[in-house]
């Protein structure tokens, strides 16, 4: 009777009373090769061409790169757009490392399930529950940090990275427990185009309405006015606010509504203290 191989790391699974003799040059081989790898190993999956890319596992306890623990992601040439890399559909942990030429994420995936996606540049630790490839860390307790930054256990904004196209706002959900980036206005209540007195000008050019935008944080009250350059802006930019009087103490206030005007301290609603982001997209 033959050998028959483990599902999951091809472990090859010796039938009784086989390979007289040489069963423990077999049994040597699934320790000291598949078993070191799946635990302790190192595979560089290279992606050869600007297509996805699939890595197997066959019936053969001898090295294959699927069966490592830390999959070393590259790049014979640059990848143009976000390509899957698509492992067995097995139960398995991976820790992965997108380190492909391009600047392109990539999609962790099996053939038939859903995947996650690494950034390039980043390691994620990822595990393959036998249909899709999922997060292995979904929770930040408190004390843990993120970027450098220390996170806390309540609502509201953090320092951190904001997103690569428009630099908007950090925070952490207590209620979920993960930081939450929010780039597009999705996370914070989106009011719309900001009324200004004044002008806002980028280059010459009068910034259109759309790219004035009001966030507000219903989780603390603060509303954060963000003003968001047209994708042609120049170097040099300017940005006209409201006059003041003249008066020592004021400072910028939103009314809700969107509209931003110079007010002395004792005129502030409660809860209603802004803060400025200038926002590059």
């Amino acid at each position: 009777m033959a050998s028959t191989y483990s599902s999951n790391l091809k472990i090859e699974l010796i039938a009784t009373g086989e390979q007289s003799g040489t069963w423990g040059i077999t049994t040597n081989t699934n320790l000291g090769t598949a078993l070191e790898e799946a635990i302790v190993g190192y595979g560089n999956p290279n992606f050869t061409s600007d297509a996805d890319l699939t890595i197997s596992l066959t019936d053969a306890n001898t090295t294959q790169v699927a069966r490592n623990f830390v999959l070393n992601v590259t790049s014979t040439g640059s990848l143009t757009a976000t390509r899957n890399l698509v492992v067995p559909t097995i139960e398995k942990p991976y820790v992965v490392i997108n380190a492909t030429t391009g600047s392109q994420s990539i999609v962790v995936k099996t053939s038939a399930g859903t995947g996650v996606t690494v950034p390039n540049g980043a390691t994620m630790s990822l595990y393959v529950d036998g249909t899709n490839v999922v997060n292995t860390v979904t929770n930040l307790p408190s004390g843990a940090t993120v970027g450098g930054t220390t996170i806390g256990t309540g609502n509201g904004d953090v320092t951190g990275p904001g997103s690569s196209t428009d630099n908007a706002f950090v925070r952490f959900d207590s209620t979920t427990g993960k930081v939450i980036q929010n780039s597009t206005g999705a996370t914070l209540d989106d009011a719309g185009a900001a009324s200004f007195t004044g002008s806002v000008n980028v280059s010459g050019t009068a910034a259109a309405a759309a790219d004035l935008k009001l966030y507000e944080d219903t989780d603390n009250g603060t509303n954060y006015i963000g003003l968001q350059a047209p994708a042609s802006v120049a170097t040099s930019t300017t940005f006209v606010l409201p006059d003041a009087d003249g008066s020592t103490g004021q400072i910028l206030q939103t009314d809700g509504a969107g509209n931003l005007s110079f007010v002395t301290n004792s005129g502030i609603s409660t809860g209603k203290a802004i803060a400025m982001a200038i926002v590059f997209g």
